[in-house]
């Protein structure tokens, strides 16, 4: 008999409605992109889809430009763990900009291992300038 093997793939990525990370309901895709504007609330991340792997444990990074903490120090990466509940599970890996939006520029690489393994790895550009892309279109138009 084969043994299950896990699969793991990034099923969305880019911008994402506000969300609330003590709700189960993961948050809706608004955008497939890694350009992100430099917005404050502004949601992005992707949502990983794993079979066949519950119980395992997945250490998660967000490796981030050098975002400073209150007193002016650039803070480490943000890490964390997460377990896989169940055989079709999915995860949302994300963040926000917040104030001030001048630290948050840059290239944001999120990244998801499995004992030391890649299994997702997907980077954003913070960018002060957007260019012409439909989000920033339908913004300056009010909507």
């Amino acid at each position: 008999m084969s043994k299950l093997k896990s699969k793991f793939e990034i099923s969305s990525f880019g911008i994402y409605e506000i969300w609330d990370e003590k709700s189960k309901k993961l948050p809706n895709i608004q955008d497939f992109t890694t350009r992100i504007p430099a917005q404050i609330d502004i949601e992005f991340g992707f949502i990983l889809h794993a079979t066949k792997a519950k119980g395992k444990r997945l250490d998660w990074t967000i490796f981030h430009p050098d975002v400073l903490d209150k007193k002016g120090r650039v803070m480490p990466p943000f890490e964390g763990q997460v377990h896989v509940r169940n055989n079709d599970w999915e995860f949302y890996l994300g963040d926000t900009v917040w104030e001030p939006i001048q630290d948050k520029l840059g290239d944001w690489r999120m990244v998801i291992e499995l004992d030391g393994k890649i299994i997702a790895d997907k980077t954003f550009s913070v960018l002060e300038e957007y260019g012409d892309g439909e989000i920033q279109f339908w913004k300056k138009r009010g909507y």
